[in-house]
């Protein structure tokens, strides 16, 4: 499992940097200011749930049932939180209107929150 969410946080934080660097290079000509600064969003969140996963991945003190739990939800979270937030802000590069994808931001968001929460409530249950 551990292989796993560390495979998992290596390609989310690689795909973060590209994207990055793609956002700061290739689309700040293309973009507005504003979904510029969007897409930086969907970046900074997508690399501090690489970084979480890395955590999950080394963590020693969570059952793995917790850990794949946490897994699935943090890949979920990223993927509809992130992934909608670079639908969105990129209209002018790709010509189409995802405004119908906006209600998968906050589902995003709500996952990774809750993917927090199951990583809180194993500790604080967790016998000393």
């Amino acid at each position: 499992m551990e292989k796993k969410i560390i495979s998992a946080a290596g390609f989310f934080g690689m795909s973060a940097i590209i994207l990055g660097a793609f956002g700061a290079h290739a689309l700040k000509n293309i973009l507005t200011a504003e979904q510029l600064v969007s897409f930086e969003t969907g970046v900074k969140y997508q690399m501090y749930h690489a970084l979480f996963l890395l955590f999950l991945g080394i963590n020693t003190h969570l059952p793995l049932k917790t850990k794949k739990t946490i897994l699935i939800v943090t890949v979920l979270g990223i993927i509809c939180f992130s992934g909608s937030i670079y639908l969105l802000s990129t209209k002018a590069v790709t010509g189409i209107d995802f405004k119908a994808f906006g209600i998968v931001t906050p589902i995003g968001g709500a996952l990774l929150i809750a993917a927090w929460a199951v990583l809180t409530f194993n500790f604080f249950k967790k016998k000393q």
